[in-house]
């Protein structure tokens, strides 16, 4: 077996991560020797027309060939893709990979001259905190909860659904939260991403009463002050989570607005003029009646929530409390509305006000199914990649089916979450990484599991699939973000179910072995810089197995991810790393040596193959 030509937007085929405008950058694709490639032209498509340029073999080595061609980075956003010319004629390569028919432009490669995410970004590793759930500091105690709560003890079972389910009141903090920052440095995160922490009339807070002060219920302005201090001086950062959709009807914009048709604040939201009598009507998220929807066609509404200088955009950015940035709730229903599309115009400003602001700021959008046509411009930095990640792994790693419902897709399709064999989930991975810049994939967070969606334990019913599931998260590209308590083990069938306080003075029921299973994962892709800056190349797919490298100038790792046991993984034509002499392969640097799951060494036999485990479920890494 030979692997297929190759080329992604890594480091290692585009050597200019930064391109600016106008710059013309090399790239390189690698096809493997003896192959039938005789040529290698680039296509691109500057100002809308297609141009070719020829490649030029840079260097041969590794049973590869590589070769180079420069690229003008001639609009803000450049395709390009590879015509592969041989004896049989021309194959296409593009971001799907090689095909042998036309294909549109959509799917090329991209070179994104917009200014770039912050640098840390990339080396970010997220963990999700649910304020209510996760901590109460003594200072808790004291505090009455409000009218619209359903007071609850930290072992009170969550109601995943009813109408007590936003109304459960469990008291966690801020300054709880810093109290446990040991833990989190434990597992080894180094991004705290809370939900929000504006005043609302719900347990998730996603109904803002105001954007002004942080709920006194979590220790208002002061303790959240006390927590950025806390998690900047571990080097850490610190996001917050904005509604732009939407406000809750507490929020003082609102009641001004349906108490007064004069009111400035009218223009703010969606009303309907009604005509007999009867109360106004007004546009809300899905139609729930508390959360109004905003009207991005007010240049009123810019100027609040964006650019005017005490914008609680801006303010929650600016010391003391210093956030690096935001999580955009609903992004991808921002200024959209029947004819209304401003939602690209939403996205250019508030990024140009995070990065007035400060500079370094993330701002990252919520998007839980077709991303591709939000990202690749001046707005958001990247997305939560539920559709070309989270739905892929669950589908692919869910339970047995046998004697339970499936558990709900996080977009609530009917019959849940379908068990798929692992060519469909990396199908559907690649049919969304292709449709976006390198830049845009790897700075999206890759999640398991959030407060929208059940658990990872209950979607994969196990340990075991949890730690695969735990493998992929930490060794493929884009950012990992972990929901508070999944390193534990905690359940939970739907989104709201799987708000589960943390269960501090339980210890005795966490999972250790999971917790030890994500600690050392996040811990391998903290120490070895292809995890978290190589490229993505597919190795070998079955309906049980996934195996891919993440290579990178400083080296390679090989990855193995089985779902269930099954016959050895025979591979041939892998990198020179792992083709030295018969043995363990390679030589020095820990070449070919397990790095995570226990196997032997990879050994490489006179043919050069190299034969993976075929035991399962099992996650392993090996060194190249």
């Amino acid at each position: 077996m030979s692997l297929p030509p190759h080329h992604d937007g890594s480091a290692l085929y585009v050597p200019e991560q930064e391109p600016t405008l106008g710059q013309t950058v090399p790239v390189f694709v690698r096809v493997p020797e003896g192959s039938d490639v005789r040529q290698v032209h680039v296509r691109t498509t500057g100002d809308g027309e297609p141009r070719f340029v020829e490649a030029t073999v840079d260097r041969r080595g590794g049973h590869e060939v590589w070769w180079r061609a420069d690229v003008q980075v001639r609009n803000p956003v450049s395709n390009y893709r590879f015509m592969l010319t041989g004896t049989t004629g021309h194959r296409w390569l593009n971001a799907a990979g090689p095909v042998d028919h036309d294909v549109p432009d959509h799917g090329d490669f991209k070179l994104v001259s917009h200014a770039p995410p912050p640098t840390w970004a990339r080396d970010a590793v997220v963990y999700q905190i649910f304020p209510d759930r996760f901590a109460r500091s003594a200072a808790a105690n004291g505090r009455t909860p409000p009218d619209w709560a359903v007071p609850c003890d930290w072992d009170t079972p969550v109601v995943g659904r009813g109408p007590q389910t936003p109304h459960q009141f469990y008291g966690g903090d801020l300054d709880g939260i810093t109290e446990r920052l040991d833990h989190l440095d434990r597992l080894g995160v180094n991004t705290v991403y809370l939900t929000p922490v504006f005043p609302a009339r719900s347990n998730h807070r996603y109904d803002a009463a105001s954007f002004d002060t942080v709920d006194p219920l979590l220790g208002g302005d002061a303790a959240l002050v006390r927590l950025a201090d806390a998690v900047r001086a571990r080097g850490w950062r610190l996001i917050g989570d904005i509604t732009s959709n939407h406000t809750g009807d507490a929020h003082g914009w609102f009641t001004r607005a349906l108490a007064d048709v004069d009111a400035p604040e009218r223009e703010l939201y969606y009303f309907d003029v009604a005509t007999d009598g009867s109360e106004p009507t007004y546009e809300s998220w899905n139609g729930v009646r508390s959360l109004p929807k905003l009207n991005w066609g007010s240049a009123e509404l810019r100027r609040r929530f964006a650019t005017d200088p005490n914008s609680p955009l801006r303010r929650w950015l600016r010391p003391p409390y210093g956030l690096d940035g935001w999580r955009v709730d609903v992004a991808n229903m921002t200024g959209r509305r029947g004819a209304d599309a401003y939602t690209h115009e939403v996205a250019r400003l508030l990024r140009e006000t995070v990065a007035q602001t400060r500079a370094d700021g993330l701002l990252l959008a919520e998007h839980g199914h077709d991303h591709t046509g939000d990202l690749d411009r001046d707005g958001w930095h990247g997305t939560m990649n539920y559709v070309g990640f989270t739905d892929p792994v669950w589908s692919w790693l869910r339970a047995e089916p046998g004697g339970r419902e499936p558990v709900p897709n996080f977009l609530g399709t009917p019959g849940g979450v379908r068990r798929r064999d692992a060519h469909v989930v990396l199908a559907t991975m690649d049919s969304f990484r292709s449709l976006v810049s390198w830049r845009a994939y790897t700075h999206s967070w890759q999640l398991l599991g959030s407060h929208d969606s059940a658990r990872i334990r209950t979607v994969v019913g196990d340990a075991a699939r949890q730690e695969v599931a735990a493998g992929l998260l930490a060794t493929m590209p884009g950012t990992p973000v972990v929901f508070a308590g999944d390193e534990l083990g905690l359940t939970g069938v739907n989104g709201e179910g799987s708000r589960t306080p943390m269960p501090w003075h339980r210890p005795q029921s966490w999972d250790v072995g999971t917790f030890a299973a994500y600690r050392a994962l996040l811990a391998l892709r903290r120490d070895t810089p292809a995890l978290r800056h190589g490229g993505l190349r597919w190795v070998h797919v079955d309906a049980d197995t996934l195996v891919f490298l993440r290579e990178a100038p400083t080296g390679a790792v090989l990855v193995l991810a089985r779902r269930a046991a099954g016959a050895p993984v025979r591979l041939t034509g892998l990198p020179s790393g792992t083709s030295g002499a018969s043995g363990t392969s390679g030589a020095g640097g820990g070449s070919g040596e397990n790095a995570y799951g226990g196997a032997p060494p990879l050994r490489v036999a006179a043919d050069g193959a190299v034969t993976l485990p075929g035991d399962g479920p099992t996650f392993q890494v090996w060194h190249l």
